[in-house]
């Protein structure tokens, strides 16, 4: 029995988690060995001891918040100054993705078939309208990122939650701290606490429902790690293709080379941390949206207001109605518009739930509307130049300023899904449903700030391959479509 152990009212025995071990004492390190625990016994021939160590720590005693001092999330008081660096840090790493898909996504969904009118340009943007407001804002923002797991987002944290709380875990996941992770509980008699033990009993007793979980945990994260792959590339390559369009001499192998190149650089310098690289980075990020905005502004200015007829969601019924087969292949190119919107739950680690939905509500959502709207009030009055659609849109006295702004941002862009997957495969390790790798945590404050160096070299590794296949960025919008 332990000296720190102690009995509990029901007669359990609560034990100190501490443990005794062998070691040889040489004149270098016996000193040192002894500073960091205290001897219990010694041989008779003085050459080996008995050291007993201070209490262990599993590396889910810290993840379960056991550990004094360890935090997930700040908890000091914001004030001005401290919101608006957590603004531009959730910008540098939750929403580069998806506020760059203005650069491809009328492009990607116009590119096998010509503009014929201009309903056909409100249709889309119609389309593209309703996907931002049902997909990001009210899927993701209202309601998805409620569902964390004690600030933990991502597929495996919801199959977590579930499993803690419900006997329908198929892994072995038998570590005692597991169960203080989730701080998730019903306290209350309701009739959501009904419901909720009826399918409950339902989920632990059918083992098909059980295995169907997995299998859907599974292939989310799966398409996780693809995005991972696909963003850098399509985010990258799009802005870089801006460099055609100011000069026309630049051809299509040489926007590949710089592309690869500028991925090489990314991916290099994701192991500095998520804080650090996102308080670098997040004002580039803030910069380009006041570009988008202020685009959209412009060309909407420019070319009438008549885009705003796009709010009518009957317009997406006229564009199906009178183009059934364009139509559904522009839905390819409609979902890239919500590219990355899945970063804002699998990212949560590293921000609070109120900095996100915050940051999307006022000011990434607004800008991307304003910039989509732009770009087909451009279309509508413009309906051949329906090719590098936002480059061709802007003015020509701010065009070199904002291509080196929008190439700076792709690069942004694609460290939201990065982060995603290293946060997704930390959890899938944690469960036993990914090989062990080494996690670096990039903060000595915030848990959730971790680096996995395998994962990255083996994203670029990818990244590059999908560059080189495709070398064309209509190509990896299909692809990434579809």
């Amino acid at each position: 029995m332990s000296e720190g152990s102690e009995r509990d009212n029901g007669g359990l025995v609560k034990m100190d988690s501490t443990e005794s071990r062998w070691v040889f004492q040489d004149d270098d390190d016996t000193q040192s060995e002894v500073q960091s625990s205290y001897e219990s016994e010694e041989e008779d021939n003085g050459e080996q001891r008995l050291i007993r160590t201070g209490p262990r720590m599993d590396s889910f005693d810290v993840e379960a918040l056991e550990v004094p001092g360890a935090q997930r999330h700040d908890v000091e008081d914001f004030n001005l100054g401290r919101s608006l660096v957590l603004v531009l840090q959730t910008l540098g790493v939750v929403f580069g993705d998806v506020g760059t898909s203005p650069l491809y996504t009328f492009d990607i969904m116009f590119n096998k078939y010509p503009i014929s009118q201009k309903e056909d340009v409100l249709g889309a943007l119609s389309l593209v309208l309703y996907t931002l407001i049902l997909i990001p804002l009210v899927k993701y923002t209202l309601i998805v990122l409620w569902g964390n797991d004690d600030g933990e987002g991502g597929t495996f944290a919801l199959y977590s939650l579930i499993c803690r709380n419900a006997k329908a875990s198929l892994l072995p996941n038998q570590l005692p701290s597991d169960a203080r992770i989730s701080s998730f509980r019903l306290k209350v008699p309701s009739a959501e606490l009904e419901r909720s033990l009826k399918l409950k009993e339902h989920l632990e007793t059918s083992v098909v429902l059980k295995k169907l979980l997995l299998l859907l945990v599974l292939f989310g994260t799966a398409m996780v790690i693809a995005g991972g792959v696909v963003t850098p590339a399509m985010s990258v390559m799009s802005a870089v293709n801006g460099l055609k369009v100011g000069i026309n001499s630049v051809e299509q192998g040489e926007v590949v080379m710089i592309t690869v190149a500028s991925l090489i650089v990314l991916f290099s310098v994701q192991k500095f941390g998520t804080s650090k690289v996102g308080l670098a980075v997040g004002p580039a990020l803030f910069l380009w949206f006041c570009c988008l905005g202020g685009i959209g502004v412009y060309n909407i200015i420019k070319y009438g207001m008549g885009v705003f007829r796009a709010i009518n969601p009957m317009y997406i019924y006229y564009y199906f109605r009178k183009n059934p087969f364009q139509a559904w292949m522009s839905l390819g190119g409609c979902l890239l518009s919500a590219t990355g919107s899945e970063a804002m739950f699998a990212d949560l680690c590293y921000f609070s739930v109120r900095s996100v939905q915050l940051t999307f509500i006022f000011l990434v959502l607004p800008c991307l509307l304003l910039g989509y709207l732009g770009q087909a009030a451009f279309l509508m009055e413009n309906p051949t130049q329906n090719e590098q659609v936002f480059f061709s849109s802007m003015p020509s006295g701010v065009f070199w300023p904002v291509v080196f702004v929008a190439m700076i941002a792709a690069l942004i862009a694609s460290r939201a899904m990065t982060t995603a997957t290293f946060s997704c495969i930390k959890k899938a390790t944690a469960l036993g449903c990914f090989p062990r790798l080494k996690i670096i945590h990039t903060s000595r404050k915030f848990m959730g700030h971790i680096y996995i160096p395998v994962i990255n070299w083996f994203l670029l590794v990818f990244c590059l391959g999908f560059v080189a296949t495709f070398q064309s960025i209509n190509e990896i919008g299909n692809a990434y479509g579809t």
